[in-house]
Parts: structure tokens; C-alpha cells; sequence
């Protein structure tokens, strides 16, 4: 170790010849680091400790919510793996937001803002740091993608695990998922449901600890995340509260700690365009969330790579529904587990031609070869591609003149594809769901929900609290809901969102009077307003956009955020950071890293 008053060629570089190429010794080593090697010593760290690499252990534990209290025991798990692989765990936090607890109020508006606010703070830390490795854990539904994103843009060795999903609820004999209590607060206003029997619900929905159980939008990021390779095989669907789980983080800290010593895989060498065709056939074989066509090209804009809703409409329009998962079908993460977790999926897709054998995982070996001894489909929870639960995948794109840049439909539990009838206008979710409370609307309307995308929200918040109300007032497939917003995971019902060009930025859906006819059609793959060109050139003319009064974080979003079929992302994509050896003097040579 070079200690203080010493100078580097006084005391000689470290012998490990991957040394020279690790970010941290631009803080650890040379004559003019003392200072910081005094710091580090005084947060507990002692010679052989300041000599290793640094991974940064980055999580969002908290008290938020029972997806983000989960993972401290994966914390610390984690870091012990770092350790016993050889280098130094250096454990922060960045934040979290409870999208359940941000329904239905404008701090939904909050929470795809997270999105970049992880994104940005964990850059921060890892850049000013120095750390040479990341290792993030989360599993609400934003911190996933924000820490991905993190990862890609840094692009040094990088795992990131998921935190896991909570048990099921038991109710009146029955096992109870909570989007069965979201849903009831409609129940309740037809009167088909008591309010006390509500109550009691939201009593019995979420027992333990852990991310709401099914293929939501929590779940689905983790299924990306093993398809992207960034994430071990299998680990996303282990329950929160299983001790299986702390194997899995000890194993990928170790993991980590061989990745940084020998030259593994960074994050742009797994984030490929072949790898994100991977996660898109992914979402779309297990009925996931519509949240993934928003996070799927915002990964991608960090690699560099241009992935939109054009990308994802043909992958998902060849890739069949073979998982029956929550909200679309019975089944929860911890029965899927049971049957191999997500390998079981991929196995499945990869022998039908769906999939690319040979992206890379995060131990360098190809998918192909991780998935050879995965179990085959169980044809229960997980069916063959010759025998799926739907020929093609959960999530639709859509096009036409409401739509010029596309909308999404989850077709996943659908009977009905085609609609047409007239559009009932709202300005914004609260007059949405104030007249769906009322059930001030009719069999046949399609409900308009505008003004709520990334910049006119601002943040592009989820309507799942109206869509909840509608299908729990049975109306699910009687009328239809089209938004510039978005949509949660467990949203079921006639619902097209991510509509583009939003509203705000004068898009056709600011167009739309009551009483205009519109057609959606999922298995053309088109969204029409039956207005003619000459009428709607008209309405442009006289159209402004609504004024909004906006300040802090939710001001500087709206100023920097793109449209939603790219991303909703907040800057340009792709940065590069070289390591700088430290000041005035001569760093060792350097060596060419190898990538695996």
C-alpha cells in the first residue's frame, strides 16, 4: 500500500496487473491521495482493504414501501460476497417511490421522474467515488430500469439483482393479490362490495414484505433484467422473504468481485440491440407491463442504441403469451419459480427461434449455454411455444393518425380487440376518475384521458386507479380508455396508452372533441380518429397548449424530457468517462481491457 508521504515510485504500484486499469486508484494511490486515504481509513477500512478494487453496493432500502424494506438482509449479503471475491464493498443508497401509495393523486407524477433522479444520483456517487464495480439492488418498479440505466451509462462491471416478490394475502379462504383490493374500490361503488369488506381486504392484501406479486411492472423489469444478462438466471422470481435469496446476492457480490478482476462482460457488451430483442420477446411471453416499452428504449438510449415502439411492435406481435402470470392469468412469481423461473421462459422461447442464443450473461458465458439445463416448460404455468396461452405476445403496438409515433395495448387477457365508439373527453386523470366514481359515462364510450404524458404531466403518471374503478364496476371491456399516460402493470381492461405525440406537444389527442368516433384495432395494430384531415387541420390551428404552473424538480423535468416511444429520457445518451490516474504522476502502464 502506498501510505502517506510516500510516493508512488517510492513504494511501487500493486502487483495485480488488472490494478491499472480500476477507476478507484485515482483515489487510493500516489503521493498526493493521502488526504484520501485518511478518509478512507477513518470510515473503517484498513491497508488490504485500500489496496482491492471498490464496488459500490447501491440499494434503496427504506420504509417506503414493503418492496424497498425488503432487501436489507441482500444488503449485507451482498457485501460479503464483495469481500470474500477480493475487492471492497462500499454500500450507498439512492431513493425509491411507492407507486401504489402515489395512485390516484398527483404524486403519481413523481414516479417516472424517479426513474431518472436514480439514474442521475447513483452516476453521482459512482463518478465522485471513483468505484470500479456496481452492484445495485431495488425492486419497485422504478428503480430498476433508473439503476440499469446507471450501470449502462457508467459502464463498469455491473450486476444488478432484484429484490423479490411478496407472498400472497388469504381472504375468506381464498388467496388474495392486492390488485383485487384496487379493483374493489369499484366493486364498492356499484354497490357489489360492502366498504367494510374492502377494508378488510386491504387487511389481508400484502402480508410480508416484498414487491407486489405477479407480472407487474416490478416483475417484468426483473425479467428484463435476466434477459439483458446484467442479472443472475433465475434470481428475480425467488420471494422477498425467502433466505434464498441472501445466497443469491452473496453469490453475485462474488460474482462481481471475479467480473472486476478478470476483465468479465461490462454492461455495454450485454446491452445490445440482440439482447434488448431478447427482454422485448421476454415482456411479451409473460404478459408484462406496458411500462417496459418506456423503460426498454431508455436502457437502450444509454448503450447508444436507438430501440423504440417500432422495435418492439414486430417482437411483439411474433412472441405468444407461454407464461400465465398475474394480471393476465392465475399464476404468481413464486409458482413460476417453482417451475424454473424465468431460464424456463427464455428456454422456451430461445428453441422456438425467439430469442438469441448468444448474448451474453454476466458471467460471460453465452444464454444458450446458462440455459442448458433449465427444466422444460411445465404447460401449466409455463407453456410450450407450440402450445401457448396466446399466439401472440401480451402487449400490442399501435399506429394510425391518433397515434402518429404509436400507443400500447395490453391485449393479454383480452376477448374483445376491436372498438369503436365515441370519445368521452377528460383534461386529466382527477376529471377521469371523479366521472368514473360517478359512473358518469356509458357502455360504448371510449374514455379520454389527456395532458398526462412525460412533459404534459408532467411524468407521465399511471392511470391505474381509473382503469381499477372501470373493471371493478364490470365495465372492463365495455368501454375503452386511450391516454397519453401510461399504465401500471396490473392494469387490465380495454386500455391504450403511451400515446405519441402527447397532448402537450400538440398531438392528435389534443385534438379529440366529445362525440368524435374512434376505432382501435389490436389485431391490425391500428388507433384512428374518424375525423377528416381538413376538420383536424382546423382544430390545429386553433389549439394551445394548456398553461401549466410548475417549479423544482417537476419544472426542470418537463423542460428536458423526450416523448414516450423513446423513452421519456432526460439527456443525450451514451456518455463516455475515461479514468484519469491521479494528478502529477506517472500512473503504471496501462493495459487493454479485455472484453469477454
Amino acid at each position: 500500500m502506498v501510505s502517506a508521504g510516500t510516493s508512488c515510485s517510492d513504494a511501487g504500484w500493486p502487483e495485480h496487473r488488472f490494478m491499472s486499469t480500476l477507476r478507484s486508484t485515482a483515489v487510493t494511490q500516489g503521493l498526493e491521495r493521502a488526504p484520501h486515504r485518511a478518509q478512507l481509513r477513518a470510515t473503517g477500512l484498513g491497508e488490504a482493504a485500500l489496496d482491492r478494487p471498490f464496488i459500490g453496493v447501491v440499494h434503496t432500502y427504506g420504509e417506503v414501501s414493503p418492496c424497498s424494506q425488503s432487501i436489507a438482509p441482500q444488503i449485507q449479503a451482498a457485501k460479503l460476497g464483495i469481500e470474500v471475491g477480493g475487492a471492497t464493498a462500499r454500500e450507498f443508497a439512492t431513493i425509491s417511490v411507492s407507486d401504489v401509495l402515489s395512485q390516484m393523486r398527483d404524486g403519481m407524477r413523481f414516479s417516472l421522474m424517479s426513474r431518472e433522479t436514480i439514474a442521475d444520483s447513483v452516476e453521482i456517487v459512482m463518478q465522485a467515488q471513483g468505484y470500479d464495480g456496481l452492484l445495485g439492488i431495488g425492486a419497485c418498479d422504478k428503480t430498476i430500469p433508473g439503476i440499469i440505466m446507471a450501470m449502462v451509462r457508467l459502464n463498469v462491471p455491473s450486476v444488478f439483482l432484484h429484490g423479490g416478490a411478496m407472498l400472497l394475502g388469504w381472504h375468506n379462504g381464498a388467496e388474495l393479490n392486492p390488485l383485487r383490493v384496487f379493483e374493489g374500490i369499484g366493486r364498492v361503488q356499484t354497490g357489489d362490495l360492502a366498504p367494510d369488506e374492502l377494508e378488510a381486504m386491504s387487511r389481508s392484501g400484502m402480508p410480508t414484505l416484498g414487491a407486489c406479486p405477479g407480472q407487474f411492472t416490478s416483475g417484468t423489469m426483473g425479467t428484463v433484467a435476466e434477459a439483458l444478462g446484467i442479472a443472475p438466471l433465475g434470481s428475480t422470481t425467488v420471494p422477498a422473504v425467502y433466505s434464498e435469496r441472501q445466497i443469491l446476492a452473496r453469490h453475485a457480490g462474488e460474482r462481481l468481485s471475479a467480473n472486476v478482476r478478470n476483465d468479465g462482460p461490462l454492461p455495454r457488451d450485454l446491452i445490445t440491440k440482440r439482447s434488448l430483442e431478447n427482454a422485448a420477446a421476454a415482456v411479451a411471453a409473460t404478459g408484462g407491463s406496458s411500462n417496459a416499452a418506456l423503460h426498454l428504449p431508455a436502457i437502450a438510449h444509454e448503450a447508444g442504441i436507438r430501440f423504440s415502439l417500432a422495435d418492439l411492435a414486430p417482437i411483439f406481435r411474433r412472441t405468444p403469451t407461454i407464461a400465465s402470470l398475474l394480471p393476465s392469468g392465475p399464476h404468481v412469481p413464486l409458482d413460476l419459480h417453482r417451475v424454473g423461473g424465468n431460464p424456463t421462459v427464455f428456454r422456451a422461447l430461445l428453441e422456438a427461434g425467439l430469442m438469441h442464443g448468444d448474448s451474453l450473461t454476466i458471467d460471460g458465458s453465452t444464454l444458450e449455454e446458462s440455459l442448458r439445463a433449465t427444466p422444460a416448460p411445465d404447460g401449466t404455468v409455463v407453456a410450450d411455444c407450440a402450445n401457448p396461452f396466446r399466439s401472440t405476445g401480451g402487449l400490442a403496438v399501435l399506429d394510425g393518425n391518433l397515434a402518429p409515433n404509436g400507443a400500447l395495448i395490453k391485449i393479454a387477457g383480452l376477448t374483445r380487440l376491436a372498438f369503436e365508439g365515441p370519445a368521452r373527453v377528460f383534461e386529466n386523470e382527477r376529471e377521469a376518475t371523479r366521472a368514473v366514481r360517478r359512473r358518469e359515462f356509458s357502455a360504448g364510450d371510449v374514455i379520454v384521458i389527456r395532458n398526462e404524458g412525460p412533459r404534459g404531466g408532467p411524468g407521465m403518471r399511471e392511470i391505474l386507479g381509473t382503469t381499477a374503478a372501470v373493471v371493478g364496476q364490470g365495465m372492463g371491456e365495455q368501454v375503452a380508455l386511450i391516454t397519453d399516460g401510461r399504465f401500471s402493470g396490473g392494469t387490465r381492461g380495454l386500455c391504450v396508452g403511451h400515446v405519441s405525440p402527447e397532448a402537450a406537444d400538440g398531438g392528435p389527442l389534443a385534438l379529440v372533441h366529445d362525440g368524435d368516433l374512434i376505432r382501435i384495432d389490436a389485431t391490425t395494430g391500428t388507433l384512428q380518429l374518424l375525423v377528416d384531415d381538413e376538420e383536424l387541420a382546423r382544430r390545429h390551428a386553433h389549439w394551445r397548449p394548456l398553461p401549466q404552473k410548475l417549479a423544482g424538480v417537476a419544472e426542470k423535468y418537463a423542460r428536458s424530457v423526450g416523448p414516450a416511444h423513446l423513452g421519456a429520457v432526460t439527456h443525450s445518451g451514451n456518455l463516455s468517462w475515461p479514468r484519469e490516474p491521479p494528478a502529477n504522476e506517472t500512473p503504471p502502464p496501462r493495459t487493454t481491457r479485455k472484453r469477454a
